[in-house]
């Protein structure tokens, strides 16, 4: 049954001409439905076909001008962001909820609910200036979508996006690590402020909004409605539920050295432990063992050389990541340009990698070339995106993230170095972005970021 929405009168006769609240449809065929008075009974046609209507719901408006009181009045439960209201049940809505009036989605169109500006002026706004860059999704790198929010680390994703990679990782019956910081995720939930700031976003600048076929693509697979705990167990448990857990003496082990000694090296009852940033597991903190324990890029712990060097292997106990995660800059291996290189702008990768295939040469001897005039300090490294930079080697330890980043930053240099004679024709009579590196435009103008050479340096701007 499809639910199409109009006001009812109400006994409320103050601000008959003002519409002080919109329910907007999801559904553009159906008109939005305004609120005039300060109490108002939405009522539906019963179907369409039919002329009967039925109150579903009653909206209030509150005190602080800022919400509204929603109570149910149908036999139905309404779904109000993921939550779920039964029949006679409250619950306060604002500038931005989502409505449903009815079970479940299907059959219902949904509604937003809208608080327009009061145009006396009794309410004051408060306005908030954020840049694009901060407001974006780490793993579709567009503007939030039904942002959710996970924590203990705090990073913010589309609801879809997240709960795709949290389908994934169950599917692998490992931890779920956040894409952003690889840190174990408990909770997640909807994040209501910062959705209404993604969509006033949207509204501001309308090159940002994604297509409808992709938003529908990403509702289709949210699944988080309300907060979502993830992962059972003790009190401060620092790792997943395991049938050590059960043992007799109640000891809570955290890592194989809590067991028995490994390498004539056992931990004590009060051995710091590291958890780290790729698989979730437990080591104990060993600043004189001669094996890196903490990524030079950015300081984050990683547990796979540590045990790699004592021959510890992962099991249904202990996660341990594998050796791939962590290792010296040299042994990392690169198949392709990472997204992040010449600032994600995929006009200048497509032109570097058909330099390099003129050349006649891989990525891999390329990075390897370069790495090499890194170790000579040939580079300028202002520019390098990680931590310690002045003191990075071929034989540093960094995580793949970190390596990464070494590569766009190799690649740039690569980029610069190159005579344009060897650049493609449509590439090499470009001229170069007053902006260079640091154009905002390059990444929201597809015409300007082929147009304009933007691997140089700034001559304009704060970046120069």
């Amino acid at each position: 049954m499809e639910e199409t929405g109009e006001c009812s009168s109400s006994t409320s006769a103050k601000h008959l001409d003002e519409i002080w609240a919109k329910l907007v449809p999801s559904d553009e065929r159906y008109s939005d439905v305004e609120i005039r008075s300060d109490e108002k009974v939405i009522s539906s046609e019963i179907s369409a076909n039919s002329s009967d209507k039925h109150s579903w719901c009653k909206i209030v408006r509150n005190p602080d001008l800022c919400s509204a009181t929603m109570e149910n009045k149908s036999q139905d439960t309404i779904l109000v962001d993921g939550a779920v209201i039964h029949s006679d049940d409250t619950i306060v809505i604002k500038d931005g909820s989502q409505i449903i009036p009815g079970p479940d989605r299907e059959g219902f169109v949904s509604y937003k609910f809208h608080i327009m500006s009061s145009p006396d002026g009794s309410q004051r706004q408060l306005k908030i200036c954020v840049d694009a860059d901060h407001a974006k999704c780490s793993i579709c790198l567009n503007i939030w979508h039904d942002v959710v929010t996970v924590a203990p680390c705090l990073h913010n994703f589309c609801n879809g996006c997240f709960s795709e990679w949290l389908r994934r990782s169950k599917e692998r019956h490992s931890a779920v690590l956040c894409p952003q910081c690889r840190a174990v995720v408990h909770f997640v939930g909807k994040n209501h402020f910062l959705r209404i700031i993604a969509e006033d976003m949207l509204r501001a600048d309308s090159s940002l909004r994604r297509p409808h076929d992709e938003v529908s693509l990403l509702d289709s697979y949210a699944l988080v409605r309300s907060n979502l705990v993830i992962g059972s167990g003790k009190k401060n448990r620092k790792r997943a539920y395991t049938p050590l857990d059960d043992q007799s003496d109640g000891t809570y082990h955290q890592c194989p050295q809590c067991d028995t000694e490994v390498g004539g090296f056992g931990c004590k009852h009060d051995t710091v432990h590291l958890q780290c940033q790729a698989c979730g597991g437990m080591m104990p903190s060993r600043t004189g063992f001669g094996i890196p324990q903490y990524c030079s890029g950015c300081d984050r712990p990683f547990c796979g050389a540590y045990w790699h060097a004592l021959g510890v292997t992962g099991n249904g106990s202990y996660p341990v990541c594998s050796q791939d995660t962590f290792r010296p800059i040299s042994e990392h291996p690169i198949s392709s340009i990472p997204l992040l290189t010449h600032e994600k702008n995929l006009h200048e990768q497509k032109i570097t990698d058909s330099c390099i295939r003129q050349m006649g040469r891989t990525l891999t001897d390329v990075i390897s070339e370069w790495i090499q005039k890194l170790d000579n300090r040939e580079i300028d490294r202002s520019r390098m995106m990680l931590n310690h930079a002045e003191t990075i080697t071929a034989r540093t330890f960094v995580c793949r993230d970190c390596h990464h980043k070494l590569v766009s930053f190799l690649l740039y240099w690569f980029r610069v170095c190159i005579p344009k004679s060897l650049l493609p024709p449509d590439a090499s009579a470009r001229q170069d972005c007053w902006y260079g590196y640091a154009c905002r435009t390059q990444h929201r103008s597809e015409e300007h970021a082929r147009k304009r050479n933007h691997v140089c340096r700034p001559t304009r701007g704060s970046n120069v």
